[in-house]
């Protein structure tokens, strides 16, 4: 399945697109794509939207689901507040992580790491009656 990507007006496209790490994985890694090339450092019980610097075309009757990275969780106490995330195939703006530090430490998060996964899907409309 073909997904059209475009970068958001001042994003890094040396980045680079979201990647399979290894053959068997079902999400594919979005990256953190500052527009001033830096990062930020989420403090310990924040939150944060998180810029990934790509807008997509999603295919009618698919959806893409944001999902939480489990090292991050893990590792860190790194989450997603809304997960898993859904972006509708009608959205075109930028794709954005909302990020939460549920540990005691502050958390750098830099430019291109990686912050959650993207999982395409297939969407069934249901038929409400009442």
């Amino acid at each position: 399945m073909m997904i059209q990507l475009a970068w958001a007006d001042g994003a890094d496209q040396t980045i680079g697109l979201p990647s399979y790490e290894t053959a068997g994985a079902a999400g594919a890694d979005l990256r953190a794509n500052f527009a001033d090339g830096q990062g930020i450092t989420l403090a310990a019980g924040a939150r944060a939207l998180i810029p990934t610097g790509l807008r997509m075309a999603i295919p009618e009757g698919f959806e893409v689901q944001i999902r939480p990275r489990s090292g991050l969780a893990l590792k860190h106490g790194i989450a997603l507040v809304n997960a898993p995330g859904t972006i509708d195939s009608d959205y075109r703006g930028e794709v954005k992580v909302i990020l939460f530090n549920t540990s005691e430490d502050n958390f750098p998060i830099s430019r291109g790491d990686r912050i959650a996964q993207l999982v395409l899907t297939p969407v069934t409309l249901a038929q409400w009656q009442e």
